[in-house]
């Protein structure tokens, strides 16, 4: 499944150039090198530890030699993860002459959101209006926004957005935007100056823009919808069912019928809004329950053959996008063994030194290796998955599935009304009782990082997945401004990770058999984030005490054995500052993220760990927990400033 750098003029079996590319990464000599000279300071250091056994405090000694074969594993598995990172591109001019606008498949776009308190309506709609203005036919977009916390502020925004849209898409058009979140363009592109009728047009735009945001704002500082507007449309009839955000009945609305020439979109996408049936006694699987919902909603609905989901702070960065992603999944030889496509996390709200880390490395690298050693896992946003495969669909080489024959009619065969009626139904917290979803269809239930789980489920089916990295950011999304919310995230992430590991789902498992073995220990890398706090907490620790006592677990500097030490400790540290600052972070931010993964192996890591021995042992429950994406004035300045923020009544004024 990979086209070399220079073959990218070849011609493939079907006699069809190819749509992608793929590259070695650069400098593999050199870290290749460096990985063998650490792998000998291993050795030695291990040959020190064997051959001068202490006679007394031969436990602390035993616990020091467990903890650096830790390490050492640790330490392999990143080489594995790193030693072969691809580089894909691809060529949408090929694709663009291969494909007419009309033969191009269908995209359904999903966008979730859980808590409007925590994800502000404003940003929610300015999330669904970049994904709206792709550059992409309009009639074979749908875009599908799932609110999870049912709030008839987030339904009012919406309604507002798909008004607004009636300029925003034309205008996008014409103009060429990026990127195409409103927010994001009117806070990085100046008004025109050298076309007064662009400039006209320029500023009537985001005076509407704007005065839309306020009518939100308004609403949403109110905390309801008065009833003058509600009585402007029939959807808000809907919320005198609802007891609470966890007691409703389904609710389905389309608001832009893409299949009705007379919509208030006159592009023709479609634009439903979901809030699932949600009963205090039924579980409804967080994240995964809402995303498999809108699986079955637009089956019926659209049944476009490809799935794009992103969070509702992952605005759209750049309008090409899903072209690029259509790259890999029709191209003729390679195409059909791929099941979803992962575009990196990245966000627009990075201080320069990046305070709170960024996974810079994680994003920019190891999911490059991950795509090296067999595919990337998948995220859980910007990921564009084949609609079969994301189904529980096993991948083989006699399984063809004709996207072009998943079409729908645009035409209106019944009425928007009836299909809300007859959907319904398929987002009821009942449905799934004794079906596959969750388990052999769909997202997978179970996990809090149901993204990582149901990319190796998929893997393990068969299908490959390819990781993009393209020049100018698919998506930004928005990182947590303060310390607390930071480490909080990182504990949810570490706790499902390792869960994962321990359970029948572990890729050394369930993916023994169509999982490559070093894609299965490249997901080690992240799987045991959480155990990682018991050799570091034992490092940190017991040296220090060891050192008040005048115990010596170390060799002397002047003594021969202190070299390995030395070695592999500084040049250690030396190759992850060039490996940071060469993929474009500071020396300062290099610090500020040294600090944070010791801030989360001794504090999220551990709780994660912690949390986990409990779980096993039935004392606790797995907690979906939202982070904020929302700060007060004065937390946002300190984060502009690079001052750390503990978050501590941030939080407390939240709940």
């Amino acid at each position: 499944m990979e086209w070399r750098e220079g073959e990218e003029t070849r011609m493939g079996k079907n006699g069809y150039l190819p749509l992608f590319e793929t590259r070695p990464a650069r400098g593999l000599v050199f870290f290749r090198s460096y990985a063998a000279s650490i792998f000998i300071g291993i050795c030695f250091i291990c040959f020190h530890r064997v051959s001068y056994f202490p006679v007394t405090e031969r436990w602390v000694w035993v616990g020091m030699f467990v903890a650096e074969l830790w390490f050492s594993f640790y330490f392999f598995v990143t080489v594995i993860v790193k030693w072969n990172p691809v580089f894909r591109s691809t060529f949408k001019d090929r694709l663009s002459s291969r494909y007419e606008e009309e033969e191009l498949p269908g995209v359904d776009i999903f966008v979730c959101t859980a808590d409007p308190r925590l994800e502000p309506p404003t940003m929610v709609v300015s999330t669904v209006l970049s994904v709206m203005a792709y550059d992409y036919p309009p009639h074979k977009l749908s875009v599908y926004l799932s609110d999870d916390g049912c709030s008839d502020l987030t339904f009012y925004a919406l309604l507002e957005a798909s008004g607004f849209a009636q300029l925003w898409l034309p205008f996008c058009r014409k103009l060429k935007v990026e990127p195409t979140s409103p927010e994001a363009y009117f806070q990085t592109t100046p008004e025109p100056v050298d076309d007064a009728f662009m400039a006209n047009e320029w500023l009537i735009i985001k005076k509407t823009y704007e005065d839309m945001k306020t009518r939100i704002g308004s609403m949403t500082r109110l905390g309801k919808v008065p009833a003058d507007i509600r009585k402007e449309h029939k959807g808000f009839d809907e919320w005198d069912f609802v007891v609470s955000r966890h007691d409703h009945p389904s609710i389905l609305q389309i608001l832009i019928d893409g299949r009705d020439p007379n919509a208030i979109d006159i592009e023709g996408k479609a634009l439903p809004y979901l809030a699932r049936e949600k009963r205090p006694q039924i579980h409804h699987n967080f994240k995964a329950g809402a995303l498999n919902a809108l699986i079955r909603i637009s089956s019926r609905i659209s049944n476009a053959p490809f799935i794009l989901n992103v969070d509702c702070d992952m605005h759209s960065n750049d309008s090409k996008a899903i072209r690029d992603a259509l790259c890999f999944f029709l191209d003729e030889e390679n195409g059909r063994e791929i099941g979803y496509v992962q575009y990196p996390q990245t966000f627009g709200n990075l201080t320069k030194n990046e305070i709170y880390g960024s996974l810079r490395v994680v994003m920019k690298l190891e999911l490059a290796g991950f795509d090296g050693n067999g595919g990337p896992c998948y995220i859980g946003t910007g990921c564009v998955h084949r609609r079969e495969s994301l189904c529980g669909m096993k991948y083989s080489k006699e399984l063809v599935v004709e996207w072009k024959a998943m079409k729908y009619d645009r035409k209106i065969i019944e009425k928007a009304s009836s299909i809300e009626g007859n959907c319904k139904a398929l987002a009821s917290c009942t449905y799934e009782e004794n079906t596959p979803w969750g388990k052999e269809m769909g997202v997978k239930y179970g996990c809090v990082v149901e993204d990582i789980l149901t990319g190796i489920c998929i893997q393990s089916r068969g299908w490959r997945s390819v990781y993009l990295t393209p020049q100018r950011e698919a998506f930004l999304g928005m990182v947590p401004t303060t310390l607390l919310d930071t480490l909080v995230q990182h504990k949810r992430w570490a706790e499902g990770d390792f869960q994962i590991f321990q359970s029948k789902l572990c890729p050394f498992v369930y993916g023994c058999q169509n999982m490559p073995l070093k894609l299965q220990f490249s997901y080690c890398i992240y799987l045991l984030w959480a155990p990682n706090c018991f050799a570091t907490l034992y490092y940190v620790f017991v040296p220090s005490f060891c050192m008040l006592k005048g115990i010596s677990l170390f060799p002397k500097i002047s003594s021969s054995w202190g070299m390995p030490y030395l070695y592999v400790i500084v040049v250690h540290r030396v190759h992850s500052l060039v490996e940071f600052v060469w993929l474009g972070g500071t020396v300062r931010g290099w610090l500020n993220e040294q600090r944070m993964w010791m801030f989360k192996r001794t504090t999220s890591y551990f709780f994660a760990a912690i949390d986990n021995i409990l779980k096993l042992c039935g004392f606790s429950k797995s907690a979906f927990i939202i982070t904020g994406k929302v700060a007060d004035d004065d937390v946002n300045r300190r984060y502009e400033q690079e001052s750390m923020e503990l978050g501590l009544h941030h939080r407390c004024s939240r709940l």
